[in-house]
């Protein structure tokens, strides 16, 4: 046996250590009835694999075209699948509620442990939030686009206010629905996750049988030289970085599956359970994702009338012209059902996060944010995540460009911060989380560096503007907010005590655990 010195509470098969509670630890603790099946549908919902590829269909195929489309679609999903790997061999360490600042956290060793814990809480929190309303907002986008096809005399271009201001009460309106769900009893949860699976493989089946049965009958598929071979420069940029550009679209679809993490302190035997929801969910998503990229690309009609669908979601006018007016509703309402429920699930993972973050004090007003309610509820938190969520909405109204922005910024904190904890691992602290019981064994550290280059990789991509020659239309403002986070991270950890962290302060320092 090795003796280490952890800087957060000690969970061990889904059990607090009872020499933390001993120390108070429970004071503040989440109900525990999950099971796999809700572990794995946080991640895979979250995920929502078939709603990603559909959303940045048309960004996807402007980068190097169809062809460079579903190759990185290819090696992302090979390096995701490490990646999830890497991450559910640390969450079966370390299952509690925030897992990835956990995480990071420990794996920055006791020089660098709290420093990388609360840079990460700022980056999670911030891409789980900007996720929620994200997806608010294309939930609305879908229903906007009713008006291109049915021709009702209203504007569609984001540079008009009218339709920015429509545009923000329907998202709020989907965001204050999918997010009310959060309040509900935790055992409807299991409905909840339940249902978003059930419509995320109602929408997977429709488009996989209805959809090319449409396109037979009208437009006709694309020849497979079109769908394999050709490319496509929408970007203005040179072809190299045209094509590396398309990892900017596949990366946004496969990211989030640490979700399982973030509610493992609710979950049953959760060192196994929650470590395979993170892997399991991620394997799904990509597997299943594939031939989708395939059939959008055989069923695409000619790029030109692809972007001259006048619509703010392209795929409306797709389903209209293959479909008629009859089956693109039925394809729009579950596209729409799918999104609020995506959302909902994103919530309690993102609350989850929210509230571990604010027990550890990291936040301001962490006292109250961390309450939990009698049903043993983050109520508080999810009330935090909703108010930031709806605030982050109200950038649709005075520009088009500031929403796109901050949502183009969600996906990088969330890259960086798995990137950040694979540093860690390598660098920090190479020898730790040999405990875990879902283990990589000698693979462990080889990953975890392979996952480290790839999410760098991933984090240039996501950083370099989507379009050239750059402008301030057209600049990516990804980085400067993502600088921001960051500042807000490193503020926190300087001016906050070391003993008032609380992992540090109820814990100590010299505080020890068993490592096997």
């Amino acid at each position: 046996m090795r003796i280490k010195s952890p800087p957060f509470p000690l969970i061990r098969g889904g059990v607090t250590d009872n020499r933390s509670a001993s120390l108070g630890l429970q004071a503040k603790t989440l109900h525990r009835s999950w099971s796999f099946f809700e572990s794995f549908s946080a991640s895979f919902a979250a995920l929502y694999f078939i709603g990603g590829i559909r959303v940045t269909f048309s960004i996807g195929v402007g980068a190097g075209g169809p062809a460079a489309y579903w190759s990185s679609y290819v090696v992302t999903c090979i390096f995701v699948f490490i990646t999830a790997a890497v991450l559910a061999e640390i969450c079966s360490a370390l299952p509690a509620a925030g897992s990835i600042y956990f995480w990071a956290a420990e794996a920055g060793g006791r020089r660098f442990g709290r420093l990388f814990g609360f840079i990460v809480a700022w980056w999670a929190c911030t891409a789980w939030t900007t996720f929620l309303a994200s997806n608010s907002q294309a939930a609305a986008n879908f229903l906007l686009s009713e008006i291109s096809v049915f021709g009702v005399d209203f504007p569609t271009d984001p540079s008009n206010i009218k339709f920015r201001a429509v545009q923000w009460i329907l998202s709020e309106v989907f965001l204050f629905i999918s997010i009310g769900l959060n309040y509900l009893d935790p055992k409807v949860y299991k409905h909840i996750f339940r249902l978003s699976t059930g419509i995320i493989i109602l929408d997977f089946l429709l488009n996989l049988i209805w959809l090319p049965i449409a396109v037979s009958k009208t437009y006709g598929f694309q020849p497979a030289k079109f769908v394999f071979t050709q490319t496509y420069n929408m970007t203005g940029a040179p072809p190299v970085w045209n094509w590396m550009l398309s990892y900017f679209v596949t990366a946004g679809i496969l990211v989030g599956y640490e979700a399982s993490g973030h509610i493992s302190e609710e979950t049953q035997n959760a060192s196994l359970t929650a470590a395979r929801g993170i892997f399991t969910s991620a394997v799904a998503s990509g597997l299943l994702g594939f031939p989708v990229v395939i059939l959008f690309l055989f069923c695409s009609p000619d790029l030109d009338t692809l972007y001259a669908l006048n619509a703010p979601q392209p795929f409306v006018g797709l389903y209209a012209m293959t479909m008629g007016h009859g089956g693109q509703v039925v394809m729009v309402v579950v596209c729409i059902l799918g999104l609020i429920m995506n959302t909902t699930v994103a919530g309690v993972a993102s609350s989850r996060l929210i509230w571990a973050v604010a027990r550890d004090g990291v936040l301001p007003f962490s006292g109250w944010i961390s309450a939990v309610s009698d049903k043993k509820e983050p109520r508080n938190a999810v009330t935090v995540m909703l108010a930031v969520a709806a605030l982050l909405l109200c950038t649709i109204l005075p520009s088009p460009v500031a929403f796109t922005s901050l949502v183009s910024a969600a996906g990088v904190p969330t890259i960086t911060s798995y990137a950040l904890v694979c540093f860690g691992r390598v660098f920090c602290t190479p020898h730790k989380f040999k405990n875990a019981r879902w283990s990589l064994g000698r693979w462990s550290r080889p990953l975890t560096f392979v996952a480290l280059i790839w999410n760098l990789y991933l984090a240039g991509v996501l950083f370099s503007p989507l379009f050239f020659p750059v402008t301030a239309q057209s600049f990516n403002y990804s980085p400067v907010i993502f600088g921001a986070i960051t500042i807000f991270g490193i503020l926190s950890w300087w001016l906050t005590p070391e003993d008032k962290w609380l992992p540090n302060a109820r814990l100590g320092k010299v505080h020890e655990y068993v490592e096997e």
